[in-house]
């Protein structure tokens, strides 16, 4: 899908460090290294960092599937964390799951390597 930058960044995304991996109709892959700024107290990546992460994977799913002209904005997300990251990066991996003219349902799926970090369903509003 070919996108230009600008619309797929944005601030709060850089801030981060997330970098797109890949987008395809109703598809986004999002990377987001451990940086020292993002973990938590106990030294791991910060769950909000995590959650962050998910939900621009699914703006930008929810984007490519109803055009980057349309807003969409998060109604609900629903996340639950499965293991602790300390090193390295991990992938969020967003799917449109149902499209409607109103609202989009969404799944994404975080990995470190092939490793499952976290589980989100979120529920979008086209406005």
């Amino acid at each position: 899908m070919d996108v230009p930058e600008g619309i797929v960044q944005s601030a709060f995304s850089q801030l981060l460090g997330c970098r797109l991996q890949r987008l395809e109709e109703g598809v986004a892959e999002v990377v987001l290294a451990l940086e020292p700024h993002l973990r938590n107290r106990g030294g791991f990546l910060h769950g909000g960092a995590i959650f962050s992460l998910v939900d621009i994977a699914m703006g930008l799913a929810c984007s490519s599937s109803h055009g980057f002209d349309q807003r969409s904005v998060t109604v609900e997300c629903k996340i639950n964390y499965v293991r602790a990251v300390s090193e390295g990066e991990v992938l969020c991996i967003a799917r449109v799951l149902h499209a409607g003219r109103r609202t989009l349902v969404l799944d994404a799926d975080v990995f470190q390597d092939d490793k499952l970090v976290a589980k989100a369903q979120g529920t979008f509003a086209v406005l």
